[in-house]
């Protein structure tokens, strides 16, 4: 077994670096706990003629042609734009919130009034954070930001990430914008598509050839001394190149203690003919409303879907647990200084360890795009090559 790289993860991240050093000609093995590949992006046709995406809605978009041209080796594409709405006060409006979404929400009079003072001071076609409204000398534009605030969101962000209202960071609210336009794509991205067989083929053409170890964990063939500041595999000293894709506390056995996250759980119902009137509807309902966040309908991303049939997914937020039944798949870190500190701590006892290279939102402890992650990988093999 002498491989000259092993990868753990056979998400995105991991996915991409197996597939260039296996055409480079190098031995290459990917390690993953799951019983599949595709890591979270793992989608599959289910009963319903539906393509499911496992672990929540993943769209597809980006400015970066690099990116598109080196998966455009591995898949046909679509166009799909995504559209969001949200049941906001009792209405439903297009998300993020527009010249749309005022007219939605309020009385002609008033929504004209507000439309007329947002284009007057910013003109059409801009977007605008929060904050900027709220120093409007207009009491309108004022309102207007309150509001957004209250019903779009507070309480999405207060179930999302289990806080209260008082732990909401400022600065991410008033980042929240507001379009002086009637765009309601959710997304503003050059390219905004989907691949034609879903993403699970694009892993499979990506790792042919490649050897995979399914329903593997790491640390049964892998252990990284960080006094010798060695690796082994099987028992053995490993001197090749290895890539980490997973948790890094996980890898050294919690030795610092645990890193947050945030999970979710997903139920899966299935209905006749079309649920919803857009393929997500958030729900920034106050708890007491709903508990959910969003609700999904997998088939509107498709190009052509099942007319009979739909199957949607209800989001819940929950807290991590990796011991538990439900919550235990890590998805979001929970960015606080503490939180970074200690993930720099375990960073720093992986120093000197020249062959091992931290890779992706479990390992980086930082949230990235499907398309950011392709990107860095691809830079990541251009340095180690």
């Amino acid at each position: 077994m002498n491989y000259d790289v092993i990868i753990v993860g056979a998400g995105f991240a991991g996915s991409v670096m197996a597939q260039k050093f296996h055409e480079d000609g190098k031995k290459v093995l990917v390690i993953e706990s799951r019983k599949h590949i595709g890591g979270n992006m793992y989608d599959y046709i289910d009963e319903n003629g539906v393509n499911r995406h496992q672990y929540g809605p993943h769209i597809f978009h980006t400015n970066s042609k690099r990116v598109v041209d080196y998966l455009s080796n591995f898949t046909d594409w679509y166009p799909y734009v995504h559209r969001v709405l949200g049941k906001v006060n009792g209405h439903i409006v297009p998300i993020p919130f527009n010249l749309k979404s005022i007219e939605d929400s309020f009385e002609a009079e008033k929504a004209e009034r507000l439309k007329k003072v947002l284009v007057d001071s910013y003109g059409m076609d801009k977007k605008v954070p929060i904050l900027e409204l709220r120093k409007n000398k207009d009491p309108n534009v004022v309102e207007l930001a309150n509001y957004i605030y209250e019903y779009v969101f507070k309480y999405y962000t207060m179930k999302q990430w289990g806080l209260t209202v008082e732990q909401i960071d400022p600065n991410v609210t008033n980042r929240v914008p507001v379009n002086v336009s009637y765009d309601d794509r959710y997304f503003a991205d050059a390219y905004q598509i989907m691949p034609k067989e879903g993403y699970t083929k694009i892993f499979e053409k990506m790792l042919d050839g490649v050897e995979v170890w399914l329903n593997t964990k790491a640390n049964d063939v892998l252990h990284v001394d960080v006094e010798d500041k060695k690796i082994y595999f099987q028992n053995e000293e490993f001197k090749g190149i290895l890539i980490y894709t997973g948790a890094v506390d996980e890898l050294l056995d919690y030795h610092l203690g645990e890193l947050p996250y945030r999970s979710l759980r997903f139920d899966i119902e299935t209905h006749d003919g079309q649920y919803q009137q857009a393929t997500t509807i958030n729900y920034p309902t106050p708890h007491s409303q709903n508990a959910f966040t969003r609700i999904t309908e997998y088939k509107l991303m498709m190009e052509n879907y099942p007319k009979d049939k739909t199957t949607i997914a209800i989001e819940y937020p929950l807290a991590y647990d990796r011991k538990a039944y439900e919550g235990n798949i890590p998805y979001y870190p929970i960015f606080t200084e503490e939180n970074q500190a200690k993930y720099e701590r375990y960073c720093s006892l992986l120093d000197d360890i020249d062959n091992l290279y931290l890779l992706g939102r479990l390992a980086e402890y930082k949230y990235y795009n499907m398309d950011a992650i392709i990107d860095k990988a691809l830079d990541l093999y251009e340095k180690i090559r």
